[in-house]
């Protein structure tokens, strides 16, 4: 098939799945045929590791939503299907020109769908497509444009087709169209702007022959004077970080017992401060071991002061997420607080990636190249697992379980809370849980909620 297949396929079935549809199982639906249809259209060259990883987790997510149909879902679908479709033309291009080549095609698709020798056969092989787009499409694209125009300015002319009985809405069937087509057309035949091609290169992770050749990286500041400043600074900072980490301790876990309210607002104070400081850490390394200056034979001392306020970091890490556990222990899950072991994880991974980009020489994109890959599978991660029923299921072993919280704060804790209601015997409780969940199962299909059609 060529891409105006695609195009006119896929946009037909986005009309299909959702005509008087609310978001649910079709998504999931239109992700899988998307998904199938990339990984057949993609050349043989392209098939690369990464892009069958793609297909599985774009598959995985599709299957998510279809389960779920909640936000984090939606982001696994997108951000799995973006990148599938990505990688299916561009094995080579990094990641982290997806967004600029996303923004730029999302801008440039009103201009690019009238270059149609660009999407469309330039030679017909098929009579009957030459007369289908010619006598119907065309024809009936321009007839709908100006009904609405002609509705809009006369409320006569609008009567006059609005008086019959005919059940078909016809605006949503327009906007449907127009979204659809929109969609397929951006995700079949989007292109790469020549200047962002020609700076790909600038996002290697390795240094090129030339740029291997230590150098000073002001010219006030020679060589030896910037290496020296490097030492001198690292040693302080490993100093400073060292009495940090031990203050740090000591008002987490030695000062007296606080309230509910200034244990959570210091939690998350220093958890702010512990990520900052990480971060801050992150680019100072980068600032130093930049460019050339990765060569440096007499550079050893800087690298070893270097890697020591990394695990000095790491230190402070485990510190912030002992706390969040001890938090947790006393308080209970929440959502924040599981965020919270993933933020400081990411960090852990940063701090991790750092030390290898000084040991194995890497540039500094090598860090937000690979840190991307990180946050996918963090977003993956949060869309395959129903958080909601593992925080319901664990805070339902508490004394202090509030019920009413986990109905109308948690998402997807019906199922615990059903089981919940039948052991304490609350019936209002139950007969709460039993309507939503019978206004979910009582949609239509398409709109559907599989985790709803699970429950008993």
């Amino acid at each position: 098939m060529k891409t105006h297949h695609y195009i006119f396929i896929t946009a037909l079935l986005f009309v299909i799945v959702f005509y008087d549809q609310y978001v649910g199982l079709n998504l999931g639906i239109l992700g899988i045929i998307y998904a199938v249809l990339t990984l057949f259209r993609t050349p043989g060259k392209n098939k690369t590791r990464t892009l069958y990883i793609l297909f599985a987790t774009s598959i995985l997510s599709s299957i998510a939503f279809a389960w779920f149909g909640d936000f984090p879902s939606f982001i696994g679908v997108l951000s799995s299907l973006l990148l599938l479709g990505y990688k299916s033309k561009n094995r080579r291009m990094k990641v982290l020109l997806l967004v600029p080549v996303f923004i730029v095609n999302c801008c440039t698709s009103f201009c690019r769908f009238f270059s149609f020798d660009e999407w469309l056969p330039k030679k017909n092989v098929s009579g009957l497509w030459q007369k289908t787009f010619a006598f119907i499409l065309i024809p009936l694209v321009l007839v709908s444009v100006f009904f609405g125009i002609y509705s809009a300015g006369s409320n006569h002319f609008a009567a006059l087709f609005t008086d019959y009985e005919l059940d078909l809405n016809i605006w949503q069937l327009f906007c449907l169209s127009v979204l659809g087509f929109f969609i397929a057309f951006n995700y079949w035949n989007y292109a790469v702007e020549k200047l962002i091609y020609k700076n790909n290169h600038f996002l290697d992770n390795e240094f090129s022959k030339d740029s291997r050749i230590p150098k000073a990286t002001y010219s006030f500041l020679d060589l030896g004077a910037e290496r020296m400043s490097g030492v001198i600074s690292f040693v302080l900072l490993n100093i400073l970080l060292i009495f940090f980490i031990i203050t740090y301790n000591y008002e987490q876990f030695y000062e007296a017992v606080k309230t509910p309210v200034q244990l959570s607002e210091e939690t998350h104070e220093r958890v702010n401060a512990v990520i900052m400081s990480i971060v801050m850490a992150i680019l100072v390394i980068m600032f130093y071991f930049k460019s050339g200056f990765n060569f440096d034979p007499k550079a050893g001392l800087l690298k070893i002061l270097a890697k020591i306020w990394i695990f000095l970091n790491a230190i402070l890490v485990v510190s912030a997420a002992l706390k969040n556990y001890e938090y947790i222990i006393n308080y209970g899950f929440t959502y924040k607080r599981l965020g919270v072991f993933a933020f400081l994880l990411l960090s852990l991974v940063g701090l991790a990636l750092t030390f290898i980009k000084i040991q194995k020489q890497k540039r500094n994109i090598f860090l937000v190249n690979t840190m991307i890959w990180y946050f996918y599978a963090t977003i993956l991660v949060c869309s395959y697992i129903n958080w909601g029923g593992f925080i319901t299921s664990q805070n339902m072993k508490r004394k202090d379980f509030a019920a009413n919280y986990h109905l109308t704060s948690i998402n997807f804790s019906e199922k615990a809370l059903l089981k919940y209601a039948d052991e304490k015997n609350d019936q209002k409780l139950k007969k709460t849980l039993q309507d939503k969940v019978k206004n979910e199962t009582n949609k239509t299909f398409l709109s559907k909620v599989m985790y709803y059609q699970t429950i008993q």
